[in-house]
């Protein structure tokens, strides 16, 4: 802690105000207005509204690039999953004039923009051609105002709209929605791709889809022939484009060398238990997603002796309004090469263990579920020694219900940290996501998943399973170095959740019975989460042999990640609350004895360097005035 004398001299005060001017222009990525913004993506169908965005992890500040054709006003903002109303927006334009204007505002109900005490948005550019309104523009994740909605690691769901003068008001044919992650830590352009690349299709060929609700269909196909070691190094969906609503999610699993594999196409789970072989994901894609591409140091191995030779490739198709006669050639595409990594990755599911015991009770506003995984097996299940694991990204997967997810790892009883989260999951924004850093799993860590529903428009029970009208639970952990563990998921004492809620029970099957005889007041469908929470877990860890293990243990409780610091805006009306001391992130400096000498020093100070520098080293040396 810095000891600053009571006489500080203006030319020590100086000097520190320079350091630190310095040290902001230097430190982490500073988007200006002609700066390269490396994401993009179209906000509507019809491809009128273009966003560029790009962000400073360190500063915590995103900035934004909106191009429209119209020659009104435009705005760009962040809205919920339930309503607009509360929403911030921040909008601009160009008068016929040429004047500018721009203003940081909220919605006070579904179609009435009102602007916000604290202007927190800063612009850096607003422009008007023949075609286009363009404004570029910067804020904080999060701001000290309450009316601005955070930018976090989560799914953003951003709003845009735009009008064809410059008259502010929103017109529900061109305001738009659209669910995006936008803090993505890795863009593919950064990534190597080899010279040497080679593509390999793993597809369905003419599959009729049927007419029913949901269909899991599976098959068996080999993997690249190669004479030595090759990396898959990407992976992307192939899709077509009129059956693409169809296609629910593709997985694609290992088997092990030993299987023996049916021929064919047929249910994965149905009748022929063959066709529910292997179990190891290798890569995964569900609805939103697109293509990934793994770390430049990581890659599926394929070409070894101890490398597998086939997958199972299984497609779950969504035909709810049931039509006829579609055929259908989806697939994933792989990318290999034999330019080797440094790391061959594998695939850890976890979660709550899908059927027969998970459920999810009618009318619930929140209702959460969790899967138990203990890794204290791993090395005897792998027959060798198991390396500590690296995780580097992961897979987030639930159904319609589904309303955020979480990952938790502990070690030796003690909560060590959150390893993945989405707080506002969007089922239809599925995809691979790369973690900030890579987090390290020990032998002996547990690793609880934590799902979160909401059936306020369900009037029966909805149970685990494959229909999109189910329910699922998992998360997928991308990670290296590969082991044989492929699943490593929990499920509650059923007979202990039954007994809780006053039904008489003997095993699991009366258990889940029974839950079709409790009266689902908000009351019950608490005691019933929370009996679930206090069951015995059973924890149910597979290889990708097919070596099936039980144990069991108990859920441990979660310490939620608290809010992150707010930034204060230079001008405006800050809520009470936000006031203290989240605005400033750095660390005080301590002034021993008297701060008279800088005090008259400051108005110097604010002339040479301005209010906002100013404001901030008065705020670091915790200076009143």
């Amino acid at each position: 802690m810095l000891q600053t004398p009571g006489a500080m001299t203006c030319a020590l005060l100086f000097r520190l105000l320079l350091l630190m001017t310095l040290a902001a222009l230097f430190q982490g990525k500073r988007f200006g207005p002609t700066s390269r913004l490396r994401y993009s993506r179209f906000l509507d169908p019809s491809d009128v509204i273009f966003l560029r965005w790009d962000f400073d992890l360190e500063a915590e500040i995103i900035t934004f690039e909106l191009q429209v054709r119209t020659a009104g006003w435009v705005g760009l903002g962040v809205t919920n999953r339930y309503t607009r109303v509360g929403s911030d927006l921040v909008v601009g334009g160009v008068l016929p004039d040429g004047n500018v204007y721009f203003s940081d505002q909220h919605l006070v109900d579904e179609d009435t923009l009102e602007e916000d005490g604290s202007q927190d948005a800063e612009l850096q550019g607003l422009t008007e051609d023949a075609v286009y309104t363009t404004m570029r523009f910067s804020r904080p994740f999060r701001s000290c105002d309450a009316h601005d909605q955070d930018i976090t690691s989560d799914t953003i769901r951003v709003l845009a709209a735009y009008g064809l003068d410059d008259t502010l008001k929103l017109d529900q044919d061109r305001t738009f929605v659209k669910s995006i992650f936008l803090l993505q830590i890795v863009h593919p352009d950064d990534l190597d791709v080899p010279e040497d690349t080679i593509i390999h299709d793993l597809e369905l060929t003419d599959f009729l889809i049927p007419e029913d609700d949901t269909t899991y269909a599976c098959t068996f196909l080999p993997l690249p022939i190669v004479s030595k070691k090759h990396h898959i190094f990407k992976f992307e969906p192939k899709l077509l484009k009129h059956n693409e609503t169809m296609v629910h999610h593709i997985l694609v699993y290992a088997c092990g060398n030993a299987s023996v594999l049916p021929m064919g196409i047929s249910d994965c789970y149905g009748a022929d238990p063959a066709f529910s072989l292997c179990s190891q994901v290798i890569v995964g894609w569900a609805v939103g997603g697109t293509s990934y591409q793994f770390p430049d140091d990581v890659g599926v191995s394929i070409g070894t002796p101890l490398d597998p030779q086939w997958i199972r490739l299984e497609i779950h198709y969504s035909n709810f309004h049931n039509v006829p006669g579609v055929y259908d050639s989806s697939g994933i595409r792989l990318y290999y090469t034999a330019k080797l990594r440094k790391y061959d990755m594998g695939v850890l599911q976890l979660g709550f263990f899908t059927f027969p015991i998970h459920f999810i009770p009618p009318g619930a506003e929140s209702f959460l579920s969790y899967g138990l995984c203990k890794t204290e097996k791993f090395e005897e299940m792998n027959g060798v020694p198991v390396p500590d694991i690296q995780v580097y990204g992961y897979l987030l997967h639930t159904h319609l219900a589904g309303r955020a997810l979480q990952a938790v790892q502990y070690r030796n009883g003690t909560q060590l940290r959150i390893i993945c989260k989405d707080d506002f999951y969007d089922f239809n924004l599925q995809e691979t996501r790369d973690l900030p850093y890579r987090m390290e799993i020990k032998q002996g860590d547990e690793l609880l998943v934590e799902c979160h529903y909401q059936t306020l428009d369900r009037d029966s029970l909805t149970f685990g399973g494959p229909s999109t009208i189910n329910e699922m639970c998992l998360i997928f952990l991308f990670y290296y170095p590969r082991n044989n563990i492929s699943s490593c998921m929990g499920y509650p004492d059923i007979i202990h959740v039954a007994h809780e809620l006053g039904e008489e029970v003997s095993d699991s099957m009366e258990g889940m019975m029974a839950m079709n005889n409790v009266e689902w007041t908000p009351e019950n469908i608490k005691k019933a989460e929370k009996a679930c929470k206090e069951a015995q877990q059973t924890v149910i860890i597979k290889t990708i042999d097919e070596v099936v293990e039980n144990t069991t243990g108990w859920i441990p409780e979660i310490i939620r990640a608290p809010r992150g610091p707010c930034l204060e805006s230079s001008g405006g009306k800050v809520e009470p609350q936000d006031k203290t001391p989240a605005g400033f992130r750095a660390a005080p400096i301590a002034l021993s004895g008297s701060s008279i000498a800088t005090l008259r020093c400051l108005p110097l100070a604010a002339l040479l360097f301005g209010q906002g520098a100013l404001s901030w080293l008065l705020a670091t040396l915790q200076v009143g005035v």
